[in-house]
């Protein structure tokens, strides 16, 4: 019994320590995306400044960092407990993303939908291009994956006029 309870505690310890290092993983690309998209030129059309937001945090996926971030992100989607955390995050990221490009556009965040809404787009794109890419084994090249993703939503991305 003292073993099995010792193995538990060594369990809890190394998930204590992976979930420390998926937090500060996803700490990480938010700060990115969040500093990227400040740091766009003003006249950039909104797709193209949220892409590069988004692709800032991509770029922890690939070249030399894919054995690195690849069991990170196949953590963070295969646990509930660390996909909760990660989709908590996404969730600060989308008020921050929305704050960032209602400022860069001149729109009020709280009587416009389209802070909030193109800020949605450019995360879901970010999903879906993390979940393709781990499914990949990390073989599909993040950043094709992403402008794949912003062909389909840019259109709707840059259907407002900037205030």
């Amino acid at each position: 019994m003292g073993g099995e309870r010792a193995g538990r505690c060594h369990q809890a310890g190394v998930v204590d320590q992976d979930v420390e290092s998926v937090v500060q993983f996803l700490a990480g690309m938010g700060t990115g995306m969040r500093d990227e998209l400040a740091a766009r030129p003003a006249t950039e059309p909104p797709s193209a400044a949220l892409r590069h937001a988004v692709h800032s945090a991509l770029a922890v996926c690939g070249g030399a960092h894919v054995e690195r971030a690849l069991p990170v992100v196949r953590l963070i989607l295969r646990t509930p407990a660390l996909l909760a955390r990660f989709l908590e995050r996404q969730a600060q990221w989308r008020a921050e993303l929305t704050s960032r490009l209602a400022h860069r556009l001149r729109l009020d965040p709280d009587a416009e939908l389209y802070p909030q809404l193109a800020a949605g787009m450019a995360l879901t794109a970010f999903d879906a291009v993390l979940r393709r890419w781990s499914e990949s084994d990390g073989a599909a090249d993040p950043v094709a994956l992403l402008d794949r993703a912003f062909a389909v939503i840019a259109p709707a991305l840059d259907a407002v006029e900037p205030r």
